[in-house]
């Protein structure tokens, strides 16, 4: 059985740990790639600037990304029921197996293995597709048998009913197809294998909720957001997140590491960090809008971080909160730009193409900064974010602002590993595109990012008497359009060159050029042949793309071309596609503030989810012949405190641990729940 335990201090490390069998792999040549697999690729990131760091800085850094990676199977169990059970049975077999290894069945096993740590559970990351297993399940049972029992997890039963379990979870086609169900007309619910519902149905979790919400309060809280709701003798009964409750002994050491991080804090931000552990040790929700009021306001913190329930992707209604992690420190020189933005804010908000009713007559609290990654988990690890925008709650939005941020030192990293793959080659037609995409991607991305993050999450206000809940499965991709499309329409503003954050409109046309060929056309590279969009931004950025696509055909603003028999997406007017953008704003930002539900459903399902078979084919042969994956995700960097007489005198971050390496060192040392919970 594994047990739970507290680290003392002289063990305070994340470091590696020794694998058996095959379990280093070899390290890539490129400073950036650590391992490539199937249709992702692994790549590094590094933490410019930690070493010159103070020590409280560097200590607070650590003890945060301490309690970060030990929520790590939070994240698992939140996917899927069974996750633990299978990635703890796949390892058992990965490190104690001692037959042979060289055939094919066994590289397939390995690469099965590596996808299920990158999406942490069996469903795609984006697809939410369960992985289909290249191995044969007699090769699997043949290995398990070899395997002495008790390597396998003891808290899962008998041993039969764990293999049992596993297998058919593994091999069984009909069984938890998908993570996350978002067809529209069926019941969403019963459909998905995410663990956020159990034997409860789409309309019993709608009801449940919906008769929580008083109509006339103006600061709810986030009814739902850290439980898991099941039916327990016939009636709906959640299961809160909480010390004592769900997830248990995970948040315990949570709760450990952020008290040691409180202990070196300062000021407000020593305040937040006891609020954040009160919330976990008691589940109330209001405590968690107390400690986001406060965080929120603490615009001055060089050391920052997420770490809790955040965001709802996971939830195909919409409300329940996947676990996550990330610290970060302040790019001073970088955030110089997003400061300039938020200093705007209220010019932008103003002069918003949207319904003068649905501006904010005074806009709070927004602030923005570049940051440095330096730890990522839970639902941001391995793939990650490259902004955020928070806190969620519309209310606290609307009160006391927001934070926004772009992770610089990811988005770079994305950038460098991916010189001259000979992408822009094979999918942009004009060679004045590629120009200006090659001499301005970089910004206009960045750019965009912070637009959407700082400003566009956070602009406009909702109806009186509208909650923000109204447009339930539909809220999360309206919710991206809304803020891509304010990123995209105030990026090819001349206030962007007033402000000299653009040289010219030139930095627009290569982001609208880029963002057009994406959603109608080169995402599609990661879905699978005859499938349709499921995942919210690529639903988001398709609906945006084939809806301004179809409203700018009688003046032909955007063109699909046929050469050679290739397809490529040409925009032919820059400045009337922009006109489009606010167009389309105009109407996103209607749909949220008066929670009109049918008109949302409308255009989620007419522009976003169904995919030209012939088109989709096409991308798929062009992409594959390039021999790029089409997701990355990262590896995180490893600290180490040095101890004299018993304190930490400094911490030292290296970047020695490969993919496999990682993924096992995190499941030895920082798995804390039961295989079942």
């Amino acid at each position: 059985m594994r047990k739970s335990f507290i680290f003392i201090l002289t063990t305070m490390i994340l470091g590696v740990v020794s694998c058996t069998g095959d379990a280093k792999a070899p390290q890539a040549d490129s400073k950036w790639l650590v391992d490539n697999f199937d249709d992702i690729k692994v790549l590094r990131y590094y933490v410019d600037g930690f070493e010159n760091l103070p020590l409280e800085q560097k200590e607070l850094i650590y003890y945060l990304s301490m309690a970060s990676v030990s929520g790590r199977d939070i994240m698992f169990d939140q996917n899927f029921k069974y996750n633990l059970a299978i990635r703890r049975t796949l390892e058992a077999v990965y490190e104690n197996y001692e037959g042979d290894k060289s055939g094919a069945d066994w590289a397939a096993f390995e690469k099965y293995l590596k996808k299920i740590w990158f999406a942490n559970g069996i469903h795609h990351h984006y697809s939410n597709d369960k992985f289909r297993p290249e191995f044969s399940r007699e090769s699997f049972n043949e290995w398990v048998a070899a395997v002495p029992q008790d390597k396998f997890p003891q808290d899962f039963g008998t041993f039969e009913e764990l293999i049992s379990t596993v297998s058919e979870a593994i091999f069984n086609d009909e069984l938890y197809k998908t993570k996350l169900n978002s067809i529209d007309g069926e019941d969403l619910l019963l459909t998905s294998a995410m663990n956020y519902y159990e034997g409860v149905s789409q309309q019993e979790a709608n009801e449940f909720y919906d008769s929580m919400v008083d109509p006339k309060d103006q600061t709810p809280v986030s009814y739902g957001l850290n439980s898991k709701l099941v039916k327990e003798n016939g009636k709906l009964v959640e299961k809160v997140y909480r010390v004592g409750g769900m997830y248990s002994v995970a948040i315990e050491q949570i709760v450990y590491w952020l008290d040691k991080a409180a202990g070196v804090a300062e000021g407000a931000q020593k305040e937040y960090i006891e609020k954040l552990i009160s919330y976990y040790k008691t589940g109330d929700l209001k405590e968690f809008d107390e400690f986001n009021i406060m965080w929120v306001q603490d615009t001055d913190c060089f050391v920052d971080f997420v770490n809790g329930f955040t965001e709802t992707y996971g939830d195909p209604l919409g409300r329940k909160a996947a676990w996550e992690g990330i610290v970060n420190f302040r790019n001073d020189e970088a955030t110089k730009r997003t400061q300039i933005i938020s200093e705007n804010a209220q010019w932008f908000e103003d002069n918003s193409p949207i319904n003068p009713a649905y501006r904010k007559k005074e806009v709070k609290g927004v602030s923005a900064k570049v940051i440095t990654a330096a730890m990522l988990a839970g639902d941001a690890y391995p793939a990650t974010p490259i902004g955020i925008n928070l806190p969620n709650a519309n209310w606290i939005r609307r009160d006391y602002g927001s934070k926004s941020v772009t992770i610089e030192n990811i988005t770079y990293a994305y950038s460098e590993s991916s010189h001259g793959n000979g992408f822009d080659e094979e999918f942009v037609l004009r060679a004045e595109d590629r120009e200006r995409m090659a001499k301005y991607s970089s910004l206009g991305d960045n750019l965009h990012t912070d637009l959407h993050e700082c400003l566009g999450h956070g602009s406009g206000q909702l109806a009186p008497g509208i909650n923000g809940e109204e447009l339930k499965q539909y809220s999360a991709v309206l919710e991206e359009a809304r803020a891509d499309l304010f990123g995209l329409y105030y990026l090819g503003d001349p206030k962007m060159v007033e402000l000299g954050l653009v040289p010219s409109f030139d930095v627009a046309k290569s982001e609208y050029a880029s963002y057009m060929m994406n959603g109608m056309m080169t995402q599609f590279s990661r879905i699978e042949l005859g499938k349709n969009v499921e995942e919210s931004h690529m639903r988001n950025r398709k609906l945006i793309a084939e809806w301004c696509y179809e409203q700018g055909k009688a003046e032909n603003v955007v063109e699909k071309v046929v050469e050679n028999g290739k397809t490529y997406i040409v925009v032919n007017d820059f400045e009337k596609l922009r006109e489009l953008f606010g167009k389309m704003l105009y109407e996103v930002q209607r749909i949220k503030s008066e929670g009109d539900f049918e008109a949302g459903r409308e255009l989620v399902e007419k522009y976003a989810v169904k995919i030209d078979r012939d088109l989709h084919a096409e991308v798929l042969e062009r992409y594959g012949k390039l021999g790029i994956q089409p997701y990355s995700g990262f590896v995180n960097p490893v600290y180490t405190p040095v101890i004299k007489d018993g304190k930490i005198v400094d911490v030292k971050v290296s970047y020695n641990e490969n993919y496999i390496e990682q993924m096992l060192n995190y499941s030895h040392n920082f798995s804390f729940l039961p295989t079942l919970n």
